[in-house]
């Protein structure tokens, strides 16, 4: 496996992993017409290009032998904070478990040290078993919250946090 930054260029790779993803990821959460809504809304070519541009989010994919299998997007000083919010990690579900995550969460922190940060945050839905491999990377629940996001959907998640001071 390769982890290296992606660029405007990949979005198409990354939308790849997410539409491979998000409807095996997310079939017991929430209906596929979110999954669709969602996928849409986050990961269509003018929302990536508005993440990679103005947004100044940035991507690590990692792929094997060339082909895309999984990416995390990350923004340093989220919302005015002192925090790295890794708002995207998706692994290809035929390499979930093999510890790509980790190394992509593992590429996520290292920035966000390099940054100043001191944590990382991020959502989860709150019946993701992702919840238990961030437990297992050394964040802990902050807060619940839901969050409204059109057509009638929400987001039922957990905001989790690990801190970077020592």
């Amino acid at each position: 496996m390769t982890l290296r930054e992606a660029t405007a260029a990949d979005i198409p790779l990354i939308q790849g992993v997410a539409h491979a993803t998000w409807p095996v990821s997310y079939a017991a959460m929430i209906s596929p017409a979110q999954i669709a809504y969602m996928l849409e809304r986050m990961y269509s070519t003018a929302a990536l290009r508005e993440q990679f541009g103005p947004k100044g989010h940035r991507f690590f994919l990692a792929e094997e032998y060339g082909t895309p299998v999984g990416f995390a997007g990350f923004e340093h000083g989220y919302d005015g904070t002192t925090r790295t919010r890794l708002h995207k990690l998706y692994v290809s579900p035929r390499r979930q478990g093999g510890g790509m995550g980790g190394e992509l969460l593992a590429a996520v922190i290292a920035e966000a040290r390099k940054a100043g940060s001191t944590a990382v945050e991020l959502n989860v839905n709150k019946h993701n078993r992702a919840k238990g491999f961030y437990l297992r990377h050394g964040f802990t629940v902050e807060r619940d919250e839901v969050l409204e996001i059109g057509d009638g959907y929400v987001m039922d998640d957990h905001v989790m946090v690990r801190s970077l001071e020592v």
